[in-house]
């Protein structure tokens, strides 16, 4: 078998610990606690040319330029947002990154039996962006890889973006 036909690696189990959830369209979404640097509301966002549909633009944050990144459009969902998005701060390969989300609910402290592996949906879906769900007071949260959902690639093609922005 060649790679490229190799089967994705299976999705890791998050670790239990601290995650900050949040809502995009109605399903709550978790982070791990210690990927977040902070939490602010919207700011005005500085679009930038040529960059992916998913990149909002950047922020100027306390004299740093911070790329923005929307979720709901890097999901591929309804774009139509809710009244209080916000931006969480993360840090992903050393660079901060904005993520817009609807809102920011609280910080769990989710201990390891109540987190499953993201369930297999077959080979048309890509599930390695979740570490796992938590099944906490009768819901179900996704619990995001932030490094996954912001592969390489993007990553990669934001930094330029916020060098550009600052000069």
């Amino acid at each position: 078998m060649s790679t490229t036909d190799a089967a994705p690696a299976a999705p890791a189990v998050a670790r239990a610990g601290k995650f900050l959830t949040f809502y995009l369209a109605g399903e709550e979404y978790g982070l791990e606690i210690l990927k977040v640097h902070e939490i602010m509301g919207m700011l005005p966002i500085t679009r930038v040319p040529r960059t992916p549909e998913f990149v909002r633009g950047v922020i100027n944050l306390r004299g740093k330029v911070i790329p923005i990144v929307d979720l709901r459009r890097k999901f591929r969902m309804d774009r139509d947002g809710a009244e209080e998005t916000c931006i969480i701060v993360v840090q992903v390969r050393g660079l901060q990154i904005g993520i817009v989300v609807d809102t920011v609910s609280e910080v769990l402290n989710i201990p390891a039996g109540d987190i499953e592996p993201a369930p297999e949906f077959g080979m048309d879906v890509d599930t390695r962006f979740l570490l796992g769900l938590a099944k906490t007071d009768g819901r179900v949260r996704l619990l995001l890889d932030i490094e996954c959902v912001l592969s390489t690639a993007d990553v990669a093609g934001l930094a330029p973006a916020a060098t550009e922005a600052a000069a």
